[in-house]
């Protein structure tokens, strides 16, 4: 760990020093609340304020972003018909809880946070000193800079446009969503920067009321079920496409819809009793999910024919002007509720894996700091908007993410490889939940195809750009973790941070089920 300013150092900076109690807690506390950090102490650590239903909420309010209300149709356009384009969003359900229950199995072994990057370094860091850790450095290196902060700046630039969308018949302004989704972006780093349970509260809040509009959907299509409008649904599997090709994209366009099924184990250290509550978690939230796509879907095609929906800019809107006639305005409320929901999941998810990277030496080691009072990430949450605040500004963010996708399915695949090597090389460790084999297995072959199926199906000189980008990581890895280089002033720049934040390091003693 770099030189850092202790405890009593930087409350002694501060302008309004503050005493401690005997028991470490402020003097102005009278309420008792929970104590700040032991003077003897040089680090300060996350405190475990999730619960079941905050990583619940977690998992469904990720998931769930804006896709299906807008514009569900990849999976019909890959299918051709009602029957097999509804057993392709199950399938695609089954799949990404296959893919969870591994994910809450290295969980539950593995307790610390950042996903992914955790399992990753776990699992091949001790095979070589300098080429063990490359897999988890690589991850940590795409996702901080690229994928968290794209898909975050991607759903607050969809709240931006759908909360702007009615006061302009033509659309709004670019500059005005750009404006619009930074102050999305500063508003849920703020939630997420001043309390965590804040943050679980909003982000409880606003999975409730995406629920509730897929309620409302749901309820609306068994209506016009009830009243004989079933001539769409009847087809079943008429009209299915007949080519593998187009209807494994079908699958890949349904798993992205899927996507966020990993968010809760990015904050593992968080979760209390994670042993039980993380697979737990993980059993509701995704059959869940998978449930309000399926009857999302349905409802869909009780109202409106193939056709129809396939040409549709925005399925829910189309429906909501036939089912609801005047109150069609809930639809667009509900997709700048469900967005900004999704804003604030990813922002809570992103910032602790660059917290955790930082922890482990693969980022600067001031993005691992936690502020000594409200006991958040505040350095790597504040980078984390920065990148997305950044990107929103830059340019189109849609494209990025079409082009390093591929790259997600490539680290899932990845982590499906792990929890197989650490079977072998940690099988006397204890596994408080353990999958059958086969779940991890199907799940990297899936994972091999979602890389492979969009270059060959779509080869473009910007997939390779990716890839070089990811490779290129490479390039800071050797002189800044291998060598332990650092930049001049980084202790300087360090101690000024700790200072203006009122952040110390973070510590963690690795701790398998059993030690």
């Amino acid at each position: 760990m770099p030189p850092h300013q202790n405890l009593d150092e930087i409350n002694g900076s501060l302008a309004c020093r503050k005493p401690y109690h005997r028991n470490g807690s402020l003097n102005n506390n009278p309420e008792g609340k929970e104590a700040l950090v032991d003077r003897n102490l040089d680090h300060v650590n996350l405190k475990k304020r999730v619960g079941l239903l905050s990583g619940v909420c977690l998992i469904v309010g990720t998931m769930i972003g804006s896709g299906i209300f807008i514009s569900p149709k990849g999976v019909l356009a890959g299918t051709g018909s009602v029957g097999l384009s509804l057993m392709v969003w199950v399938g695609c359900g089954i799949i990404s809880l296959f893919g969870a229950l591994s994910y809450a199995e290295l969980g539950t072994m593995i307790t610390k946070s950042g996903a992914e990057y955790a399992y990753l370094h776990e699992a091949f860091g001790p095979f070589h000193k300098t080429l063990g850790p490359i897999p988890a450095f690589l991850f940590a290196w795409t996702s901080v800079l690229i994928l968290k902060p794209a898909l975050f700046g991607v759903v607050s630039m969809s709240f931006a446009l759908y909360t702007t969308e009615p006061f302009f018949e033509c659309g709004p302004p670019d500059t005005l969503v750009k404006i619009v989704s930074i102050l999305c972006l500063l508003l849920v780093s703020a939630i997420n920067c001043f309390s965590v349970n804040m943050a679980t509260k909003v982000q409880n809040f606003f999975t409730a009321a995406k629920l509730i509009a897929i309620a409302v959907i749901t309820i609306g299509g068994f209506v016009y079920m009830g009243k004989g409008e079933i001539e769409e649904i009847s087809t079943g599997f008429e009209d299915t496409i007949q080519s593998p090709s187009l209807i494994a994209l079908a699958f890949y366009d349904g798993l992205w819809a899927y996507d966020g099924w990993n968010n809760l184990n990015y904050i593992t250290e968080e979760i209390q009793n994670p042993r039980r509550n993380l697979p737990l978690a993980i059993m509701i939230g995704i059959p869940l999910v998978t449930v309000c796509y399926l009857f999302t879907n349905l409802s869909y095609l009780t109202v409106m024919t193939r056709a129809e929906l396939l040409q549709s800019t925005a399925v829910a809107a189309t429906w909501g002007d036939r089912v609801l006639g005047v109150a069609a305005v809930f639809i667009p409320i509900s997709v700048a509720l469900s967005t900004f929901g999704a804003a604030n999941g990813s922002c809570f998810t992103g910032g602790r894996l660059t917290f955790v990277a930082a922890r482990e030496g693969h980022l600067p080691q001031v993005l691992s700091y936690v502020h000594l009072k409200k006991f958040t990430p505040l350095p790597s949450l504040l980078v984390s908007t920065f990148l997305a605040g950044l990107m929103v500004l830059m340019g189109d963010i849609f494209a990025l993410i079409d082009f390093f996708s591929f790259t997600a399915w490539m680290f899932y695949g990845s982590t499906m490889a792990a929890l197989l090597v650490l079977r072998y090389t940690m099988k006397d460790v204890e596994r408080p939940y353990k999958v059958p084999i086969i779940l991890p297995i199907s799940v990297l072959c899936v994972s091999i195809y979602l890389v492979i199926a969009p270059i060959i199906n779509d080869p473009r000189i910007e997939f390779l750009y990716a890839f070089v980008f990811v490779i290129s990581g490479l390039v800071f890895y050797v002189p800044f973790v291998v060598m332990k280089k650092s930049l001049p002033y980084t202790d300087t720049v360090t101690k000024f941070i700790q200072l203006i934040l009122w952040c110390a390091p973070s510590k963690y003693e690795s701790e398998y089920v059993g030690d």
